[in-house]
């Protein structure tokens, strides 16, 4: 049974990896997840210089999910390349860095840092605000979607991944618009803004008043999302957004998905990823499938 998957020339044992945020870089993880066992580990979001991130609360439940806005607190490049790496390159898993910046400069600067890194993809957080746009996200404009992909592709000694906002009237113009780009794969969805009030304090639950939803609430959305985009594109895609089960992630590679990242489930079940690899096994011994391409995008060929 090959469960191998291609993403832009890097083979992953498995589709399965962590989504960005959710996982740290596997150190608190490592404790519960054998890392081996996934297909990739992607970090949280590294920017050119320590993030502090918003004030608290930052983090509140809702029916079926969770908002959450962190801000991208991390450490900052220096001490990722230091610390992260060596960590991770003791595990026989991929290691994919998500980069995020407020400007297309900011961004630059950590991917040529990254250049001469033993890591093997990078996944571009264009969910940042854009302060040279007047705070509007990177990613809801399809211009600057092209324009930021052009530009990372111009300096990066890796294959790029464009993570893609689903809070766009049209997530299939912003995934051709990164494909024209020079992307080599996309995924998607990132979160979807929400807010939350504290009827009895009568305030915002979040400091920051909004904050993206993730979890089982959106799942439908984000399948609806990558099929989409895997009519739209020719690249690989990664789907994710509310990937609790080894059946949340077979929808998303029937819908086109080559592989899937697992992120707000890790913190009710941090077993969710090894789960998810041993359900698909069994999954495609149920279905006498011997290759797991042979699953990607399924119901678009019917």
């Amino acid at each position: 049974m090959n469960t191998k998957v291609n993403i832009a020339g890097v083979e992953l044992k498995n589709p399965v990896m962590t989504a960005s945020g959710t996982f740290g870089s596997g150190m608190e993880y490592s404790e519960f997840v054998d890392l081996n066992r996934l297909g990739a580990v992607v970090t949280k979001g590294v920017a050119n210089v320590p993030w502090p991130g918003n004030p608290t609360p930052r983090i509140v439940e809702t029916h079926g999910g969770m908002l959450n806005a962190i801000g991208l607190q991390n450490p900052g490049i220096d001490v990722f390349v230091d610390r992260d790496i060596p960590f991770l390159k003791k595990y026989d898993t991929k290691i994919i860095v998500n980069v995020c910046g407020h400007t297309t400069e900011e961004y630059l600067e950590v991917v040529e840092r990254l250049a001469d890194e033993d890591i093997d993809l990078m996944e571009i957080n264009i969910s940042c605000p854009n302060v040279k746009e007047g705070g509007i996200a990177f990613g809801q404009n399809p211009n600057s979607v092209e324009e930021i992909t052009r530009a990372i592709k111009k300096v990066a000694k890796q294959p790029i991944i464009m993570k893609l906002s689903p809070n766009v009237t049209d997530i299939a113009v912003m995934a051709k618009a990164a494909e024209a780009g020079g992307a080599d794969v996309v995924s998607l969805i990132n979160t979807l803004t929400g807010m939350k009030i504290d009827i009895e304090r009568q305030t915002f639950a979040l400091a920051n008043k909004t904050g993206g939803m993730s979890g089982p609430a959106i799942k439908p959305i984000a399948v609806r999302m990558v099929n989409q985009v895997a009519n739209a594109v020719k690249i690989p895609i990664i789907g994710m957004g509310g990937i609790a089960s080894a059946e949340d992630a077979l929808e998303f590679i029937l819908a086109g998905a080559t592989a899937v990242s697992v992120g707000t489930a890790n913190f009710f079940n941090p077993y969710t990823t090894v789960e998810v690899i041993e359900g698909i096994e069994k999954y495609m011994e149920r279905h006498n499938c011997n290759d797991i391409n042979e699953l990607i995008g399924l119901v678009n060929r019917k």
